[in-house]
């Protein structure tokens, strides 16, 4: 009986996802007869390609945008709520919101976003959520269609219409898009918690820009050809793009985003996508040991044995030494003091790296660090105060007693971009050595402005690959170094001198923002490190 009744067993599960496949084909014809009957009641006046929009005057329209639909070059929202999954949530949340993908693709877009908003939100805290001002900006940015935004950019107001939760879109869209009104799906919160569910929202967007708009009658829609938007009555001038004929769009170069992408957080270093994160799922059990490995040989093998050993396993350095920086310290008189390295921070690692391409130990000084890190450390690690005074004591006391390097942005940042350096290093030193450093990553970022600073070395050394640049610059002989004609030169001027110079070689923009800037964008507050952050 039991092999008698198998073949109907199969034949019944194997039915499953084809009925569903021919429920979703029939629902996706439905929803385009019903967005055809749309534009044949209410838009009489033109449903236009958007490409004839390249050419139009719209300096005085307002033009209200399908994001997903008309910006964004990619179709699928997976990445994003993985994003949130991963970032907001676990690394167990992202793996049932990955186990659930196949069947995703077999359900309707409404349900599919559905499922993906209750999987990556049930139980987020609201007041903690910055995923979306942190996370998920630089990945959309990298998403944006230039055809797209040349359109954007030419319109009068902007209005963006998502059918994301607004969480996830509008600090993107108003802050780095320069958006005017953005609307969204509202998520439903209980004792300040999400609960995983969106608010109806029927009628209520087309209403609400409406309300925007009420004196401006000069619109234009852009929306997806196969959507179905209940707002797009909002205007009479329609102008849609297909799927088909996004993928030929390029990607928005960087220099062309409306504002800088200078701070960003979060730890995948990749594109979340459903291959990718099957290849990240299956690396990430060996790499908790491979990581434990790199660092113990780090730690526990002499420097001519573990940069070989470190770049078999595929962790790389790449040490450029300037021969002049070598000859001119040789050549000089001997000093009471040690030489005063002065980098840009990348990673927690940069002292070490410095160390692994001097081939010698030496002295780091640093604003804040994890009990974790200071005790994996093979290197002397000394806290700063973050008082002028004391700090200052302290670092003249570690040069007395050897080499010593310090970072003066005091907060490490990913982009190519250089922080406010602190002047506090010019006055201490009449020998500082500016070293230029650069890092690549290949699937985990080894920085955190939210998260658990102690993990940031293992995340790093989890990478299958990763390369450190060390390039050791020019010396500068302290204040009198700067060769402007100008005896009364400050320590600022070096401070910036010594910036620029870093940020010439490794051809990043110099700013004058702070940490106090960057933790205030990612994290909401000033930067202090809690213990419990340690």
């Amino acid at each position: 009986m039991v092999f008698k009744a198998l073949p109907y067993t199969l034949k019944f599960i194997l039915f499953i996802p084809r009925l569903l496949l021919k429920l979703h084909n029939n629902q996706t014809k439905a929803l385009k007869r019903s967005l055809s009957t749309n534009h044949g009641s209410h838009l009489r006046s033109q449903t236009l390609n958007i490409s004839h929009l390249q050419t139009s005057n719209l300096a005085n329209k307002t033009l209200i945008f399908d994001v997903e639909g008309t910006l964004l070059r990619s179709s699928s929202m997976f990445p994003y709520f993985m994003l949130v999954a991963f970032e907001s949530g676990s690394l167990i949340r992202a793996f049932v919101l990955f186990v659930l993908y196949p069947f995703l693709v077999l359900v309707n877009d409404e349900l599919m976003i559905k499922i993906m908003v209750f999987v990556s939100f049930f139980g987020i805290k609201k007041d903690g959520f910055r995923v979306g001002s942190s996370v998920l900006p630089k990945f959309l940015l990298e998403d944006v269609g230039l055809e797209g935004f040349d359109v954007l950019k030419r319109g009068k107001m902007k209005v963006g219409v998502s059918k994301l939760p607004l969480v996830m879109v509008e600090c993107f869209l108003k802050d780095y898009l320069e958006f005017d009104h953005v609307f969204g799906r509202e998520l439903t919160v209980f004792g300040g918690y999400f609960v995983g569910l969106m608010k109806d929202n029927k009628n209520i967007i087309k209403h609400s820009i409406n309300k925007v708009l009420e004196e401006d009658y000069d619109r234009v829609c852009l929306s997806n050809k196969h959507a179905n938007h209940d707002w797009i009555v909002c205007s009479k001038d329609v102008y849609v793009v297909s799927n088909s004929e996004k993928k030929s769009w390029k990607n928005l170069p960087r220099e062309q985003y409306p504002k800088d992408l200078i701070f960003h957080d979060g730890r995948l270093a990749f594109r979340p996508e459903p291959l990718n994160m099957l290849v990240m799922f299956m690396w990430f059990p060996f790499s908790i040991f491979l990581s434990i490995a790199r660092i113990a040989i780090a730690i526990t093998i002499p420097y001519g044995a573990s940069i070989p050993i470190l770049e078999f396993t595929g962790v790389q350095l790449k040490l450029t030494d300037n021969n002049s920086t070598t000859n001119q310290m040789s050549n000089g008189q001997k000093q009471h003091k040690g030489r005063l390295y002065v980098c840009n921070h990348r990673t927690l690692l940069d002292p070490l790296y410095l160390s692994f391409g001097l081939k010698k130990p030496f002295a780091a000084v640093t604003y804040s660090l994890s009990r974790m890190s200071e005790i994996l450390s093979p290197i002397k690690t000394v806290r700063l105060k973050r008082d002028k005074e004391q700090d200052a004591k302290t670092m003249d006391k570690m040069l007395r007693l050897g080499d010593l390097v310090v970072c003066p942005e005091g907060t490490t940042c990913r982009e190519p971009f250089l922080l406010r350096f602190s002047p506090l290093f010019a006055e201490l030193s009449d020998h500082i050595v500016p070293v230029a450093l650069d890092t690549y990553v290949s699937m985990f970022h080894g920085t955190t402005a939210g998260g658990l600073k102690c993990f940031d070395p293992f995340f790093f050394m989890m990478n299958p690959h990763s390369v450190y640049k060390v390039r050791f610059l020019d010396v500068v002989h302290g204040i009198s170094s700067l060769q402007t004609g100008d005896s009364r030169s400050t320590r600022f001027d070096v401070a910036n001198y010594v910036q620029s110079e870093i940020g010439k070689t490794l051809e990043f923009e110099c700013t004058s923002l702070t940490r106090k800037d960057k933790y205030l964008v990612l994290a909401g507050n000033e930067g202090i490190v809690s213990s419990s952050n340690k």
